[in-house]
């Protein structure tokens, strides 16, 4: 952001400090937000920005400042956002993904060890964000991603395109478990688990797709729906890692219970219930 009629007067250094004092009203994070934007604008990584660039000329970030301070999320303003090893590319067809899926990337490199599992399955896929993630983390493995919105199974597969997984990642169309006909030995799912009506940040419920956020009254919708099913998909030896919110893990524990899947519920970092591990 530069003083009107003065193009070219402002450094990066001076640049970022006004944006992240322009975010600091709008934003919980408004120093990342303005050093990402930053980043962006400038064509470098944002650990480069920060290292080695900050008293080179900055770009006019005045509009992608404008849309953050509106309430966009930084990851579709940029058009990417990072996730385990890997960046994607996101867009507003797709839920952002978020650190806290990443525990359920952790509970399944916990439970493989040494081994590796060879097919993988990502029931709502979305943006590939687990299913790539995971395929990353395992060369030899391949695997499936099913969503029901074209759109969102699209970034999906540019996502698997851009990283070389193009030939070890397919994605399909498909409401959960349905039609799907063999077993894997690792089973992940981020499904929507937010109660209608539910508060939550204005960049999430303004921008955010609504059908990979809400799921029924109590929010637990979808995991009806995947749990009478879910068994058959398992193979021997595998787990599945199913993303549960923040006070959902008895509940939805108790639920697969009730389909002779017993699982144990994993916390993020916060020290929220986030994570479903059920064995084969």
């Amino acid at each position: 952001m530069r003083p009107a009629g003065s193009p070219n007067s402002m450094i990066m250094r001076d640049a970022l400090a006004a944006a992240a004092l322009r975010l600091d009203a709008t934003s919980e994070t408004p120093r990342l937000d303005a050093e990402l934007l930053l980043a962006h604008a400038a064509g470098v990584t944002r650990e480069a920005l920060l290292l080695g660039r900050l008293d080179r000329p900055a770009p006019d970030i005045e509009a992608l400042v404008d849309r953050r301070a509106a309430g966009e999320p930084v990851a579709y303003i940029t058009g990417t956002r990072d996730f385990w090893t890997i960046s994607l590319e996101v867009t507003p067809a797709v839920l952002i993904p978020r650190p806290d899926s990443e525990t359920l990337i952790a509970a399944a490199v916990e439970h493989f060890g040494e081994r590796t599992p060879s097919r993988i399955l990502d029931l709502g896929t979305g943006s590939g964000a687990l299913l790539l993630a995971t395929l990353y983390q395992w060369p030899a493995a391949t695997g499936v991603g099913i969503d029901r919105s074209a759109e969102a199974l699209d970034v999906a597969r540019e996502n698997a395109r851009r990283l070389e997984l193009g030939d070890r990642a397919k994605f399909r169309i498909g409401n959960w478990c349905a039609g799907i006909d063999e077993a894997f030995d690792l089973i992940l799912c981020n499904p929507p688990y937010v109660q209608e009506g539910a508060a939550l940040p204005r960049d999430v419920r303004a921008f955010e797709p609504h059908a990979a956020l809400f799921a029924g009254g109590d929010g637990m919708v979808c995991y009806r729906t995947i749990a009478p099913r879910l068994g058959a998909l398992l193979a021997p030896g595998g787990v599945a890692c199913i993303e549960v919110g923040a006070a959902q893990g008895a509940a939805v524990r108790a639920l697969f219970a009730d389909f002779g899947l017993c699982g144990v519920v994993r916390r993020d970092l916060a020290g929220n219930d986030r994570c479903l591990t059920l064995d084969g």
